[in-house]
């Protein structure tokens, strides 16, 4: 599809999991985003945004992990980020490296399995 003129916002990606709480501990106490929204009793879909990003979680207790990174987020220095997300335990599934593509990068795991590749440009 051409241009046309159509401006793309901010993209929110889905990120199943069998325990919100738990989610939560990982993406709010360990990667610092804050819940906006929740909804359901009990809850089944929160709403988490830090600066720029923003990740939707949605519960299903069946919910498996797999080796596909479920999301890519670009931060602003991925080594303090990684760093920090090792001292607090966090599942790093590839450890920091600076790539030819022009991104120095990781890949962590939630508690769930879901990986998010963490990317901070640096060409």
């Amino acid at each position: 599809m051409a241009d046309h003129g159509v401006v793309f916002g901010r993209t929110a990606p889905t990120v199943a999991v069998q325990d919100i709480d738990r989610a939560l501990g990982f993406y709010c106490d360990l990667l610092g985003m804050e819940k906006s929204f929740e909804n359901g009793d009990p809850v089944g879909f929160v709403i988490l945004s830090r600066d720029n990003a923003e990740i939707h979680l949605t519960r299903s207790p069946d919910h498996v992990g797999t080796t596909a990174n479920v999301l890519h987020l670009i931060v602003s220095d991925a080594t303090i980020l990684f760093e920090h997300l090792q001292a607090g335990g966090a599942r790093i599934i590839k450890g920091l490296r600076d790539e030819e593509y022009g991104l120095r990068d990781f890949v962590v795991a939630d508690p769930d399995g879901n990986r998010i590749d963490v990317g901070q440009k640096i060409s």
